[in-house]
């Protein structure tokens, strides 16, 4: 849900949690979102007394609804690289850790559940994170990560019939420009089931998700454009008057704003392997 490494490059991550556009955003994902994570959760497994880790949390509903889950004689670990948006929910049965997935070593302890949402996509030394994330799985774990991949449907407005819709799709072409200064791999999702596959899990499997339009999909584009609308100007890819006028028909309702698809894959550690 949140990014839990730098990037490689020196602009560091777009969407940083410290500005004050980060509550807003991560309370969108958390609406458009959490269903579906809830369900692949189901789909997964979860019981009684797992130990989950969290990676990424960013917010605070993935990890409250794990501790429901697992209950007192569980454990679930919510890390990020900043934890200040994780505490304040305050929920019990939560441990939040400051850490980098790829850079630090895995948390002490061995997981049944790691899960990563909106995450990889953004680190630089993704294969690394992903690694660390296998490592600390136990013999039979489970491991779930869900990425977006804007390449995939690179439209905000897919149906784009007007001057409103066409400039939506101009800001969110910019808004991608960026993110791929910064280290972000814009077609990650749909290689996820080829990576955990080649990382040695087993029984995997994938979907997708693509809200089309929705509230929290405008809450989420202006947001967004906010916590980003200097470096769009700086660099000429919009200007201020053309973001007043987008941030202006977001507002309105007059436009379908959608999100990249979010593809979750997920598959499980095998109980006799040479992966430690």
């Amino acid at each position: 849900m949140g990014r839990d490494s730098r990037t490689s490059q020196d602009q560091g991550y777009l969407l940083d949690n410290r500005q004050s556009e980060a509550g807003t955003r991560f309370e969108a994902l958390s609406a458009l979102f959490d269903a579906s994570t809830f369900r692949h959760f189901e789909t997964v497994g979860i019981d009684k007394g797992w130990h989950c880790w969290e990676v990424g949390a960013g917010g605070p509903t993935v990890p409250a609804w794990l501790a429901e889950r697992v209950g007192p004689g569980g454990r679930v670990l919510a890390t990020d690289i900043d934890v200040s948006w994780i505490g304040t929910a305050g929920a019990e049965g939560v441990e939040v850790l400051r850490h980098d997935v790829a850079l630090d070593a895995p948390p002490e302890g061995l997981f049944d559940l790691i899960h990563a949402r909106l995450v990889l996509v953004h680190v630089a030394d993704r294969d690394a994170a992903l690694r660390s994330m296998i490592r600390a799985l136990r013999p039979g774990g489970r491991l779930l990560i869900e990425d977006a991949d804007p390449a995939l449907i690179p439209q905000i407005c897919p149906d784009a019939y007007g001057p409103e819709q066409e400039l939506a799709n101009r800001m969110r072409r910019g808004f991608r420009r960026l993110l791929e200064q910064r280290g972000a791999d814009l077609s990650y999702g749909r290689k996820l089931p080829r990576l955990l596959r080649a990382a040695g899990l087993v029984e995997v499997e994938a979907d997708a998700y693509f809200p089309v339009t929705s509230p929290a999909c405008a809450v989420l584009e202006a947001a967004s454009v906010r916590q980003v609308r200097d470096k769009l100007v700086a660099e000429g890819l919009a200007t201020e008057e053309e973001i007043e006028r987008h941030l202006a028909a977001v507002a309105s309702g007059r436009l379908d704003v959608g999100t990249s698809p979010m593809i979750s894959a997920w598959g499980r550690r095998p109980a006799e392997d040479g992966l430690g």
